[in-house]
C-alpha cells in the first residue's frame, strides 16, 4: 500500500508512540509484509528467526520488537507489538470503504447482471461479462475483455492471522486484486485481496470452476488452471503454467515458466519451468510413475523374500 503524500519516519513513529532510531527523516513511501516489499516501505517484525530478514529486505524504515543497530541510512521503529501497530497503520492510512461508497468505474460495452455486487473502488474494463451473483470487493481494478462467471468472490480479505494466547489477530487488509486483459474465471472461484500489495491474474489466464487463490499471489499470463486447485498466499506461478485438477500449492513457492503439474499433485517445493510434475510430493512425471508402479509390486516382492 503507497503513501500519498510519503511520511518520515519519525512522524510515523509519532503516531503509534514508537521509539524512532536510525535515520528518522527517512521518507516512507509505503506499508507492505515482508513477502512483496520494495524499497521505500515500511515493514514489520516481531520475531527474533526473521529479524535478519526484515532488516536485510528492500524495505527502508523497519518496525521491529528489539532495538538493535540500524542497517545504514534505514530506519527504525522500536514497538512493544509490532503487529498491532502495523495494523493501526494499516487501518489509519486505508480505512475499510463501505459498500454504499462510490467510485466505480465500468467500461464501454461491459455486461454486469444486476444480481453481481460491485464493491468501491472498483474499475472494469471495457467489454467485460460479470455474471449472475458474483461479488467484486472494494479496490479491485478488472482489465478488459474478461469474464467471470456465476457466484465467484474477487478480493475477500486475506487468511493472514497473528496467534495470540487470547487467540488470532486478523491482519488489516490493505492490498488489492488485478485481474488483467483476457481473463476467464469460472464459477465459484476465491481471488483473496493482498496483504499490502495487490493479489495479480496475468493476462489470457483460463480459470476452471471452484479455485482458491490465496493473498499476494502472482500468476503470471496464458496460465490454464483446471478445477478444485488450491493456491496458498505469496505464491509465484510464472507464465504459460498448467495446474490441472485438485493440485495444491503452499504458500510463498514459486512454479517456472511452462510448468505442468498432473492432477492430485502436492507441491512441499518450488518447481522448476519447462516440465512436467505428478505425485505428492510432487516430483518429475516419468519417476514417479515408475514409483507408483514399483509400490504395486511390493506384496509380490515381499512374499518373495518371506519364501
Amino acid at each position: 500500500m503507497k503513501l500519498s503524500p510519503p511520511l518520515t519516519a519519525a512522524q510515523l513513529g509519532q503516531l503509534i508512540n514508537a521509539q524512532v532510531v536510525g535515520n528518522t527523516e527517512r521518507l516512507v513511501t509505503g506499508l507492505n509484509e515482508i513477502n512483496r516489499v520494495e524499497e521505500g516501505d515500511l515493514v514489520f517484525v516481531d520475531h527474533e528467526k526473521y529479524y535478519d530478514k526484515a532488516l536485510n529486505s528492500a524495505a527502508t524504515t523497519i518496525l521491529i520488537n528489539k532495538a538493535v543497530e540500524p542497517p545504514s541510512s534505514k530506519a527504525l521503529l522500536i514497538s512493544d507489538d509490532p503487529c498491532r501497530d502495523y495494523n493501526a497503520l494499516m487501518r489509519r492510512f486505508m480505512p475499510r470503504a463501505g459498500w454504499a461508497e462510490t467510485g466505480i468505474h465500468i467500461g464501454a460495452g461491459s455486461e454486469v447482471h444486476p444480481s453481481a455486487v460491485i464493491g468501491p473502488h472498483v474499475t472494469i474494463g471495457k467489454d467485460c461479462i460479470i455474471h449472475p451473483g458474483v461479488v467484486i470487493y472494494e479496490h479491485t481494478t478488472i482489465g478488459d475483455r474478461v469474464t467471470i462467471h456465476a457466484n465467484t468472490v474477487i478480493g475477500a480479505d486475506p487468511f493472514y492471522y497473528k496467534k495470540r494466547p487470547t487467540g488470532y489477530d486478523k491482519m488489516a487488509p490493505g492490498g488489492s486484486v488485478v485481474i488483467e486483459d483476457d481473463v476467464e474465471i469460472g464459477a465459484l472461484c476465491t481471488i483473496d485481496r493482498g496483504v499490502s500489495a495487490d493479489t495479480r491474474i496475468g493476462r489470457g489466464c483460463k480459470l476452471d470452476n471452484h479455485i482458491q487463490v490465496g493473498h499476494d499471489t502472482l500468476i503470471g499470463p496464458g496460465c490454464l488452471i483446471a478445477s478444485h486447485v488450491g493456491i496458498s498466499g505469496a505464491v509465484v506461478v510464472e507464465e504459460n503454467v498448467t495446474l490441472w485438477g485438485q493440485v495444491g500449492v503452499p504458500s510463498k513457492l514459486r512454479i517456472g515458466k511452462g510448468a505442468v503439474v498432473l492432477g492430485q499433485s502436492g507441491l512441499i517445493n518450488s518447481l522448476e519451468g519447462g516440465r512436467t510434475y505428478f505425485g505428492s510430493p510432487a516430483g518429475e512425471w516419468k519417476a514417479k510413475m515408475r514409483e507408483i508402479a514399483l509400490l504395486g509390486r511390493l506384496p509380490e516382492l515381499y512374499k518373495k523374500l518371506k519364501d
